[in-house]
């Protein structure tokens, strides 16, 4: 049968693939739209085999709270090239993912690949066939689900960097509050809300690490070790959140900020997804 333009650009906005490859699935399936799609997601398939072991380094990392805002997901899908990364197509292709992770608030990035994406196909089938359209390995490689009282995110320009942060509070104060350290989240990259969830591998090495630099500067071995300890105190200061200095008034720590914000008020949990 006759395949038409319309024909081809209706397949096209139903996959997103290229008016050639539309056209020529159109034509191996005798004007079938199903058996069209179907064989485009097969060409997908195919890519993605063959791109199995190219790194997808480049990509986008979105974050975003519910309309209640008690919950945020954040999730990253990763390609091969910056120039597809900035590619408006494919950030609206990973919004439209995102809204998939909103709508249903999946607990892990196996769920969220198996939710429907549209009425035809799962997330991580549409991921395939628009490895078909794109031409590159894409990977949804991070994904992760926040609840709260109050969850913040914060999407650092050129959407290589994103936080969430969920607070105790869901005052406007607290809300602007947990945004303030969304973005110090983003910018000191916190191991840790406080020293008690800094794993003790990372604690021994620290002591051991100041032990070391300690000998070096020619101290004994006894006052090394109170040395190290002392380091370690430096090193939860830097490196847990409600311990730093709060990035737009370092005279005080984080906790500080929050607690002039709003009596009692605290963060509970953040996450920080980030290409580099």
């Amino acid at each position: 049968m006759a395949i038409t333009a319309a024909d081809v650009n209706k397949l096209r906005q139903q996959t997103g693939a290229g008016m050639m490859d539309c056209k020529n699935a159109l034509v191996e399936s005798n004007g079938d739209f199903e058996t069209a799609i179907d064989i485009l997601r097969k060409k997908g398939q195919k890519i993605a085999a063959k791109r199995g072991e190219n790194e997808a380094r480049e990509g986008v990392i979105f974050a975003q709270s519910s309309d209640s805002g008690k919950e945020g997901v954040i999730l990253a899908l990763n390609c091969e090239t910056d120039f597809v990364a900035k590619n408006d197509n494919f950030r609206s292709f990973v919004q439209n993912i995102m809204d998939v992770a909103i709508q249903n608030l999946p607990t892990t990035i196996d769920e969220l690949k198996a939710l429907p994406f549209d009425n035809k196909l799962s997330v991580e089938e549409k991921i395939t066939e628009q490895i078909g359209v794109i031409g590159e390995k894409l990977d949804l490689s991070k994904y992760a689900l926040l609840t709260g009282k109050k969850v913040v995110s914060y999407n650092h320009p050129g959407n290589q960097l994103a936080t969430l942060v969920s607070v105790n509070s869901d005052s406007k104060d607290a809300e602007e509050a947990g945004r303030q350290v969304a973005m110090q989240v983003a910018a000191m990259n916190p191991l840790a809300l406080n020293k008690e969830g800094v794993d003790q591998h990372t604690i021994d090495r620290e002591i051991e690490i100041g032990k070391e630099l300690a000998i070096q500067e020619g101290k004994p071995a006894d006052m090394a070790e109170k040395i190290s300890i002392g380091r370690l105190n430096k090193f939860f200061q830097e490196n847990t959140l409600l311990s730093q200095a709060f990035i737009r008034d370092n005279k005080i720590t984080v906790e500080q900020f929050l607690q002039n914000t709003e009596k009692g008020l605290t963060v509970e949990q953040f996450y920080r997804f980030s290409l580099r």
